[in-house]
């Protein structure tokens, strides 16, 4: 046992970030020698990551919700709520231009001609009533099997906020403040477990990376280059536009990155937003954001905002409309900047969702649906970055609105 130990201690030692780099690198390498062989063999490891994350899910966000929520007054929360619902509706728009400004200059897809047996099955889009009928659940338990973020959310916010008004209260106030204890604990506790499967994230990061590139081959990257190429200096670029945002609102750019570094490796890894989700709680946490801000803001990000998948639409739509021989107009443009903006609100939590919001942009614009069935061949291949820049946008988001919070909180100190 204690050889064991001593010949782990350089893997345990070593920083999480240098681990996951070199599980990325060495899972790429293995997917590509490997093949399908490969992927079969290290499908499992990939699962019991996967298995880990979600299964932190639910403590994780109900208890770091509950506890922020007790730790900020009430009005700050609402105006905190606020600001997190409007960057979201901005940065998605503003993804949406991004994507459709490098597409148009890059122009993916010329010269394609679609084939004949071109089909494809979309998921259906369960629309926006549906999703906003979800947040309220009609059974906690089973919005917690889901999991339901958005019902987790909304069970966290009531409650903890009710737990808040009892801790004022004369008659209750007691008992609240030991249940508050208790929820502390609880958080504490949860955040122990995760400093354990933090162990275990470059191993499954390696094995999920060899499984995709495995099954994805190299014949779909040279097939379909030009596309993965210009999405990815769109994601690139709005890599670059959350940057510019945070040095302007007085965000440590290279202290944030740094952080961030893990759950963007993870996400790239998993192609999973929620399943990054305590990731990238920990991240808020490293970077001493309030609990209160980043319960709320990471959580829902990871439910309806999506920037990547947004640059996804529209470089999409710009490869569609160059395979079709017929450039997207001007009116065409705005109408996938509005339309991706909130149909991505409305596909959230749906498995494939980049795949249903393609579709539905496409059917609206009046583009044709047949190009689905190619991007669909490169779905895990895009996925992986698109994934990567949704958690990136989020905890970007949370960190500016973190800023601006400290800068009215000294004004509201100046004038009183």
């Amino acid at each position: 046992m204690k050889v064991l130990t001593k010949m782990m201690r350089p893997y345990f030692e070593a920083s999480l970030i240098l681990r996951v780099t070199l599980a990325l690198v060495l899972g790429l390498a293995v997917g590509f020698l490997g093949g399908d062989t490969a992927a079969d063999w290290l499908a499992p490891l990939g699962d019991l990551l996967l298995r880990l994350l979600q299964f932190l899910i639910v403590p994780i966000v109900l208890f770091t919700l509950v506890s922020g929520i007790n730790q900020i007054e009430s009005g700050r929360a609402g105006r905190m709520g606020g600001k997190v619902l409007l960057y979201y509706v901005i940065s998605t728009a503003l993804a949406m231009m991004v994507g459709l400004a490098v597409a148009s200059v890059l122009q993916p897809g010329e010269g394609m001609v679609l084939g004949d047996g071109a089909q494809v099955s979309v998921p259906d889009n369960p629309g926006f009533f549906h999703v906003l009928l979800s947040i309220v659940p009609a059974n906690i338990v089973e919005a917690m099997a889901g999991p339901n973020l958005l019902g987790i959310i909304f069970t966290a916010v009531v409650f903890g906020l009710a737990l808040l008004e009892l801790r004022r209260s004369e008659t209750h106030g007691a008992l609240a403040e030991r249940l508050y204890q208790g929820v502390e604990g609880l958080n504490v506790l949860t955040l122990k477990v995760m400093d354990g499967v933090l162990h275990y994230v470059p191993i499954g990061v390696f094995a999920i990376v060899a499984e995709t590139v495995g099954k994805q081959g190299v014949s779909t990257l040279l097939s379909l280059g030009d596309m993965i190429l210009v999405l990815y200096v769109a994601l690139a670029l709005q890599l670059v536009v959350y940057g510019i945002l945070m040095a302007g609102f007085g965000v440590r750019v290279g202290a944030f990155f740094k952080a961030a570094r893990t759950p963007m490796a993870t996400a790239f890894a998993t192609q999973s937003s929620s399943g990054t989700l305590p990731l990238t709680l920990d991240a808020a946490r490293r970077l001493s954001l309030p609990q209160g801000l980043y319960g709320f803001s990471l959580p829902l990000g990871a439910t309806i905002n999506m920037d990547g998948a947004a640059i996804r639409i529209a470089v999409s739509a710009v490869f569609a409309a160059n395979v079709m021989g017929v450039p997207l107009s001007l009116s065409q443009m705005v109408d996938i900047v509005l339309l991706g903006t909130l149909i991505s609100v409305g596909t959230a939590g749906v498995p494939g969702a980049g795949i249903v919001m393609i579709a539905t942009v496409f059917t609206q614009v009046g583009l044709p649906i047949e190009t689905v069935a190619l991007l669909t061949s490169i779905d895990a291949l895009v996925g992986m970055g698109c994934t990567a820049i949704n958690v990136t946008g989020d905890l970007a988001g949370t960190a500016l609105i973190a800023t601006t919070e400290q800068q009215d909180n000294a004004e509201v100190t100046a004038t009183s």
